[in-house]
C-alpha cells in the first residue's frame, strides 16, 4: 500500500500535514492576517499566499479566539487564545480517489461567543473514514471580537459590521479557491453547524454574497430569527462601551478601543452577554446583524418566503433544546412565566402590526406536559423549534430541503433530566461519543446503541453532501419537506430506530399561528 502524502500544495501555499487511523489532517491554517491592532473590529483581510517552495508545518491546531472561561465547552489540551484566531483545519481520507470528493465545511457552536474549530469533539476522523469526505473546520472571531457593531456607536471609527459572518465568507473563499489540493471538490461544498454554527448557516442562506460559495447546507438546532436590526446592534454596542469603560464622545475612543488588552474586551463582552437576555428575555447580546449591507434583511424574513440562496437543506432541532439551559441556569433563553411573559410583551410591542396568539391558544400545545416543564417547552419551540418550521416551509419552495428532530437520549441523561437536549447530537454526528473518562453520558449504559446511532447519522449526512438523498442502509428513506402531497410536512425522527412521522409538528403550529415571531 502507497504511504498517502502528507503535503498538500495549493495556491494558498504547500503544507505539511499528519495521518492517524488513515485520515489525514492539516491543522492551523491561516486563511486572514490577525485581526488585531488596527484590524480589530475590521472586515477580515485575507493572509497573502506562501512561497509554494517552503513548506508549512500544518500538524498543530492553530489559536482560538478569546473568550470567557466555560467548563462545558473544553477546547482541548495546549489551547491558546489568540486573535490571531483565524484559521482552519482539513481532513481527507488517507486514501487519494480518482475523483475529487464533496466538501463538508463546519461552523462550530457556542452562543455566538464560545467555542472553537479544534475542539476535540469536532475532530472529523471518524466521519471522513466512514463518509468519504473531505472536512474542513473554520474559526471565527467571537463575542465582542466577532459581533460586535460599533458602526453606529462610533460612525467615524473605521469600523466595520458582521465581522464574524465576514471570516466565514473569507474562510469559503479560501476552500473555493483551495480544496482541490486536498481532495476536495469545490463545486460540491456543504456548509454545516449547530446551535451558533446553525445560525450562521441560516444568515449564510440570506446572505447575498455567499452566492456560489456552497452548493448544500445543514443547519442544526439553529436560532435562525435570532438575528438583529442596528437599532439593537447600537444598544448592545453602548452597553459594551460603558462596560469597557470607554467614552464614545471621546475623540480617542477607537484609538483606545483598538489598544484596549484584549482580557478587558472578553470581559466587557462576557458582561454584557449576560445582561442582555436579562433585561431583554428572548434576545442575545451577539448576533449576526441586519446591516443593511452585507446582510440586507433578517434572515427568518427572507427564509420564509422562499427567497433565500436556493441550495438544499437539512435542517432540524433536538427534542429537549431548552433543559440544558435550565440545567446550566443559563441567562440565555427565557423559561420562568415571568421572563417569557415579558419577552412576548416586548415582541408585542416591536411587531404592532403581527397578531401574536395569546397565552391561552399558546398553553394548549402544553396541554400533556407537566407544570414545571412548560416553561421549558415555551423557550424550545420560540427560541429554536418554530423558526425551523418556518424556514423549512419556506425554503421548499425554493429548494428540497429534509427536516428532523433528534430524540434519543442515553438513560443517564434521561435520569438526570437532560434527555434529547441541546447539543446532545453532536457526539453522535462526529463519532466522538465519550469526551473522556470523567465522561457520565454512558454511566448507565446505552453504547452499544449509540454506536449505531451515529453510524446512521454519519451515513445521511454524508449521504447528503454527496449530493443524495439523505438515506441510511437499514433505516427509513427520509422524504423532502414538503407543506403537501403525499408525506405532508414529513419528519425523520432519530432515535434508536428512526421513523418518519408527517406533520410531527403540527399541534405545535395550530397552537402557535402562522405568523413570524421575533425581535427586530
Amino acid at each position: 500500500m502507497d504511504t498517502p502524502s502528507l503535503i498538500a500544495t495549493a495556491p494558498a501555499g504547500t503544507f505539511r500535514g499528519l495521518v492517524n487511523r488513515g485520515v489525514r489532517s492539516w491543522r492551523g491554517i491561516r486563511f486572514a492576517l490577525p485581526p488585531r491592532g488596527d484590524r480589530r473590529w475590521r472586515a477580515p483581510v485575507a493572509a497573502p499566499d506562501a512561497d509554494t517552495e517552503t513548506e508549512t508545518d500544518a500538524t498543530v491546531f492553530g489559536p482560538v479566539c478569546p473568550q470567557p472561561e466555560n467548563p462545558a465547552i473544553p477546547l482541548g489540551e495546549g489551547a491558546v487564545q489568540d486573535e490571531d484566531c483565524l484559521s482552519l483545519n482539513v481532513w481527507a481520507p488517507a486514501a487519494d480517489a480518482d475523483t475529487a470528493r464533496p466538501v463538508m465545511v463546519w461552523l462550530h457552536g457556542g452562543a455566538y461567543t464560545f467555542g472553537s474549530s479544534s475542539q476535540p469533539l469536532y475532530d472529523a476522523t471518524s466521519m471522513v473514514a466512514s463518509g468519504d469526505v473531505v472536512v474542513v473546520t473554520v474559526n471565527y472571531r467571537l463575542g465582542a471580537l466577532g459581533f460586535l457593531d460599533l458602526t453606529a456607536a462610533l460612525p467615524h471609527g473605521g469600523f466595520d459590521s458582521n465581522l464574524a459572518l465576514r471570516d466565514v465568507l473569507l474562510a469559503l473563499q479560501w476552500v473555493q479557491r483551495n480544496i482541490s489540493a486536498f481532495g476536495g471538490d469545490p463545486d460540491r461544498v456543504t456548509v454545516f453547524g449547530e446551535s451558533a454554527g446553525g445560525g450562521l448557516v441560516t444568515t449564510l442562506l440570506a446572505t447575498p454574497a455567499a452566492q456560489g460559495l456552497f452548493h448544500r447546507a445543514i443547519a442544526q438546532s439553529s436560532p435562525a430569527s435570532s438575528v438583529y436590526g442596528r437599532e439593537r446592534a447600537t444598544r448592545v454596542a453602548d452597553r459594551f462601551l460603558s462596560a469597557l469603560g470607554v467614552d464614545a464622545a471621546d475623540a480617542g475612543a477607537a484609538q483606545a478601543l483598538r489598544a484596549a488588552p484584549v482580557t478587558a474586551v472578553v470581559a466587557a463582552g462576557a458582561t454584557v452577554y449576560s445582561d442582555i437576555p436579562t433585561t431583554d428575555p428572548g434576545t442575545l447580546a451577539f448576533a449576526p446583524v441586519v446591516d443593511g449591507d452585507l446582510l440586507p434583511e433578517a434572515p427568518i424574513t427572507v427564509l420564509r418566503e422562499g427567497r433565500g440562496i436556493p441550495v438544499p437543506l437539512m435542517i432540524g432541532t433536538n427534542k429537549d433544546e431548552a433543559s440544558l439551559f435550565s440545567f446550566m441556569k443559563s441567562p440565555l433563553i427565557p423559561i420562568t412565566g415571568e421572563r417569557i411573559d415579558r419577552m412576548f410583551a416586548d415582541m408585542a410591542t416591536e411587531n404592532p402590526g403581527v397578531e401574536l396568539p395569546t397565552r391561552a391558544q399558546v398553553l394548549t400545545a402544553y396541554e400533556h406536559v407537566r407544570h414545571r416543564a412548560i416553561g421549558l417547552g415555551v423557550a424550545r419551540d420560540i427560541g429554536f423549534r418554530l423558526p425551523t418550521l418556518w424556514v423549512a416551509e419556506g425554503h421548499s419552495s425554493a429548494a428540497p430541503v429534509w427536516l428532523y428532530r433528534f430524540d434519543h437520549a442515553s438513560p443517564f441523561l434521561h435520569l438526570i433530566g437532560l434527555g434529547a437536549t441541546h447539543a446532545t447530537e453532536l457526539p453522535y454526528l462526529w463519532g466522538n461519543l465519550v469526551s473522556g473518562p470523567k465522561d457520565l453520558t454512558f454511566r448507565l449504559g446505552g453504547r452499544r446503541i449509540a454506536e449505531v446511532i451515529s453510524a446512521r447519522m454519519q451515513a445521511r449526512w454524508t449521504a447528503f453532501a454527496h449530493g443524495n438523498a439523505p438515506d441510511a442502509e437499514n433505516a427509513p428513506a427520509w422524504p423532502s419537506f414538503t407543506v403537501d402531497g403525499a408525506h405532508p410536512r414529513a419528519t425523520l425522527v432519530i432515535d434508536r430506530h428512526d421513523l418518519v412521522v408527517d406533520d410531527l409538528d403540527g399541534e405545535l403550529r395550530r397552537a402557535w399561528g402562522d405568523a413570524t415571531l421575533s425581535f427586530s
